[in-house]
């Protein structure tokens, strides 16, 4: 007698591929969502950037005018040096320092501080060691 030989069976090839198809698309799926954030991280990014050096660059030009030998208005003189803001955000501004030594200017600070409060976020409730669950 003649032993007939079967063939593998179709569905747990189908199913193999089935699961590497759903796999890739789950991939896929994570890369698209992935790039999206990192599109929205880099715009934001971007124009943080850009307002951070726009309000460089008025803080420059106030500095221009008081070596011009011009008080802008906004800025405060209290004997040889001068304080002024400038706004970058709602939330951030540069704050300058600078003081004149006869014709010299001299930065003494030029730094971004936040302009809003600090507030603690106390909703989260910790576990004091004493006590059970």
């Amino acid at each position: 007698m003649k032993r007939r030989e079967s063939a593998a069976p179709v569905g747990a090839g189908m199913l193999l591929v089935s699961f590497a198809v759903l796999c890739l698309v789950a991939f896929a799926a994570l890369c698209l969502s992935s790039a999206g954030a990192e599109d929205r991280l880099s715009r934001a990014s971007a124009e943080t950037l850009l307002a951070r050096r726009e309000a460089d660059a008025e803080a420059e030009a106030i500095l221009a005018r008081l070596r011009a030998g011009e008080v802008p208005e906004g800025v405060r003189q209290e004997n040889d040096v001068y304080d002024y803001t400038v706004p970058i955000a709602p939330d951030r501004e540069l704050q300058v320092s600078v003081r004149r030594a006869g014709e010299t200017y001299t930065v003494l600070s030029w730094r971004e501080v936040p302009t809003g409060d600090w507030q603690a976020d106390e909703r989260l409730t910790l576990w004091d060691g004493e006590g059970g669950p």
